[in-house]
């Protein structure tokens, strides 16, 4: 499937970026390895809360990473849930870093490695 296609899909209704208290890049064990830790509280206390980078064609300064909530089923269950994920960041690094992107913030770090 190219881009084209891609961008021309609709969005999934099942799906929403959201809110993030906090957000960090920590080093893993490896030499030039790190992962982004994102926590928060979701709206829902059946919401699946992930970390979904966005597509690129050429290499960002800046590589996007949502925070999205998913509700299966369908209905959120009204009650805040404390989360916390993370994701590695290899090969969704930036020639800059990332930027976490949330429903009302966005947060950037510098971090090397990245695309060029």
């Amino acid at each position: 499937m190219t881009m084209n296609v891609i961008e021309m899909t609709s969005a999934a209704q099942s799906s929403r970026v959201i809110n993030f208290d906090k957000a960090e890049v920590v080093g893993g064990f490896v030499n030039n390895s790190f992962f982004l830790v994102v926590s928060g509280e979701a709206p829902c206390i059946n919401m699946e809360v992930s970390l979904i980078p966005l597509m690129y064609v050429r290499c960002p300064e800046y590589w996007g990473i949502e925070v999205v909530g998913t509700l299966p089923g369908g209905f959120c269950l009204d009650a805040v849930k404390p989360f916390t994920v993370t994701i590695a960041l290899t090969g969704i690094t930036g020639s800059q870093g990332i930027e976490v992107i949330g429903a009302n913030s966005t947060k950037r770090f510098d971090v090397g490695g990245g695309c060029s």
